[in-house]
This record gives C-alpha cells, sequence and structure tokens, in this order.
C-alpha cells in the first residue's frame, strides 16, 4: 500500500477539504400557484407539473 514520505501540512489539509461545503437547495416558483419548488418536479402544494395536473391534491 502506498505510504506517503512527508507529513501533510494542516494548511493543506484543510485547503484539500475547502470545497466540502454543503449548498443550499435550488428553488423555483411554481408558475401555477407560485409555491416554492424544486426545479423539474411536480408542486406538491397544487400537484402540477408543465401546466398539466399530475397529482391530486387534497385541500385541507
Amino acid at each position: 500500500m502506498a505510504v506517503p514520505k512527508k507529513k501533510k501540512s494542516p494548511s493543506r489539509r484543510d485547503m484539500r477539504r475547502a470545497h466540502w461545503k454543503l449548498e443550499a437547495p435550488t428553488l423555483v416558483e411554481c408558475p401555477h400557484c407560485h409555491a416554492l419548488i424544486m426545479p423539474h418536479r411536480v408542486c406538491p402544494e397544487c400537484g402540477y407539473y408543465k401546466g398539466v395536473e399530475v397529482i391530486k391534491v387534497e385541500k385541507e
């Protein structure tokens, strides 16, 4: 198994890990009910996708 000859400094280790951040999900407005939804998914509020009712959503 490969073993490093020299110890990596904490600075190098931390620079490597600098891109492990979490990103907030992208949200778009539903054109039918104007709720925030993830793109390319059926709206859980109204049940519409691309102007067509895909699922029936019961109103409370």
